[in-house]
């Protein structure tokens, strides 16, 4: 079974592969999330919750890459989108040092909730045949013994920069982050467990995607 990653994402890449799953290809979307969000909103006549908002910045990534690529994508097409939600506000990536050491401050001894979309389509000839979409959830508590000095020195590194919520459970972080519950994979941007439930509902076997283009390389 093909695979296509409708992301660049090192993460989610790394989760997929330790799963023994390949990727055949990975390709970049092209979306401007923050107007395809805005827009949406408009349509919707309200703010979308942070479950809604990564399923569907999930689906427009998923179908952006169909577009873009046509047959080039065809396989299932699996699109994604995390969002940390701390304190009642969503949190998407802090792209600046001072932004994300004023969200690691307020995430300080707090639990957070990190809210993974997905979409996955099927596509036939460059075109949507079927897809679905599902979200998890996992909570992440930060420990209240952090220092500044070890929050300067961790943002520092750039990690942080580009990650919904501001850390990452399997990078330089691990040590400060003391508790989550939920899908361990889920934190780190792709959840095993919604990938496979999507196969289900898309009438696919989840262990077809072990190795790359179906061949099983366990």
């Amino acid at each position: 079974m093909r695979l296509v990653l409708a992301s660049t994402s090192a993460a989610r890449l790394a989760v997929l592969q330790g799963a023994g799953i390949t990727p055949a290809a990975r390709f970049a979307p092209t979306v401007d999330e923050e107007a395809a969000l805005a827009a949406h909103q408009v349509t919707q006549n309200r703010v979308l919750s942070a479950a809604e908002t990564v399923q569907f910045l999930a689906r427009i990534k998923a179908e952006s890459v169909i577009a873009a690529h046509g047959a080039a994508a065809d396989g299932l097409v699996l699109g994604g989108d995390s969002m940390f939600l701390l304190d009642g506000e969503i949190l998407g990536k802090p792209h600046l040092p001072e932004i994300a050491m004023n969200r690691a401050r307020a995430h300080r001894g707090k639990t957070g909730v990190l809210y993974s979309g997905h979409w996955l389509a099927e596509c036939q000839n460059g075109e949507i045949v079927n897809s679905a979409g599902l979200v998890d959830t996992a909570t992440v508590r930060l420990n209240a013994d952090v220092t500044d000095a070890e929050l300067a020195a961790y943002i520092a590194t750039g990690e942080p920069l580009e990650l919904a919520g501001g850390f990452a459970i399997d990078g330089l972080a691990g040590a400060f982050i003391d508790r989550i519950e939920g899908t361990p994979s889920c934190v780190m941007g792709l959840s095993l467990p919604a990938l496979r439930a999507l196969m289900q509902q898309l009438g696919h076997e989840y262990v077809a995607l072990w190795g790359e283009n179906g061949e099983n390389s366990r």
